[in-house]
């Protein structure tokens, strides 16, 4: 049986009257990359919040590494997080740190590793991200996909389980954005971490994960393999990927 290292259980999000998600199911098996996709606004970064801990389920149950965490505390998440791992949309470095020590920070919040460990370690890192000749750089002398790569390889360094990726591609050129993709898939199969992946991007989406959720109007439409969704006649699934405003394809 694949163990889930997260579950999400009847998930319903509200605020007033306003519903962002309704009844939504969904597991992440151990080891490996799920992808939410859909539209702006469809939901996508509110499962993200919540699983992160910044955002309380109107109803619903959540469930990481076999624990349910919907009624955790402050203190609780705290200590979950130490095992997560956070990629954001705009990389949300630390202007004020030069890029080894935006990759240290989390080393040097939550282990307990001597000098020598830690810039061994961010070493290995910059080496993995390609930037070997940027420790010394800070986030403004950087260009938008040297920062992300830089955002992704600090969510790494405290070698967490579970690693959350947020539109890790936004504004990022075809070949950019490729360079991403690489670097998440390395970094599944090369310290077995499970993903979960939000985009629109469905380039990277193809190439990253190993299965695909959709999201529409706040409930999971379908899920199923990257292949699955390539050869779905579904016109909303079509539409979203291919462009295509109808069943036969035309544009």
């Amino acid at each position: 049986m694949i163990e889930n290292l997260i579950s999400v259980k009847n998930l319903h999000i509200a605020f007033g009257d306003k519903v962002i998600l309704k009844s939504i199911d969904l597991d992440v098996r151990k080891g490996e990359t799920l992808a939410i996709i859909g539209p702006s606004g469809s939901g996508k970064s509110t499962i993200l919040k919540v699983l992160i801990g910044l955002l309380k389920p109107t109803s619903g149950q959540v469930f990481i590494k076999g624990e349910e965490v919907t009624d955790f505390t402050e203190k609780q998440w705290n200590n979950l997080r130490k095992n997560m791992g956070m990629v954001f949309q705009y990389s949300a470095l630390f202007d004020f740190l030069d890029v080894g020590e935006n990759i240290a920070f989390g080393l040097r919040k939550n282990k307990n590793l001597t000098e020598e460990e830690i810039n061994s370690k961010v070493d290995s890192l910059l080496d993995l991200i390609g930037l070997e000749d940027a420790k010394n750089l800070y986030p403004v002398e950087l260009s938008g996909g040297m920062k992300k790569r830089v955002g992704l390889a600090r969510a790494i360094a405290v070698d967490p389980e579970i690693v959350l990726y947020d539109e890790p591609t936004a504004g990022l050129d075809p070949i950019r954005t490729m360079n991403i993709s690489k670097l998440m898939k390395t970094t599944q199969e090369k310290f077995g971490v499970t993903s979960l992946l939000v985009t629109h991007d469905m380039a990277s989406t193809f190439y990253v994960a190993d299965r695909i959720a959709m999201l529409h109007e706040g409930e999971i439409l379908y899920i199923g393999t990257p292949e699955e969704f390539k050869t779905s006649d579904n016109p909303i699934i079509r539409e979203f990927i291919y462009g295509e405003f109808d069943r036969g394809g035309g544009l």
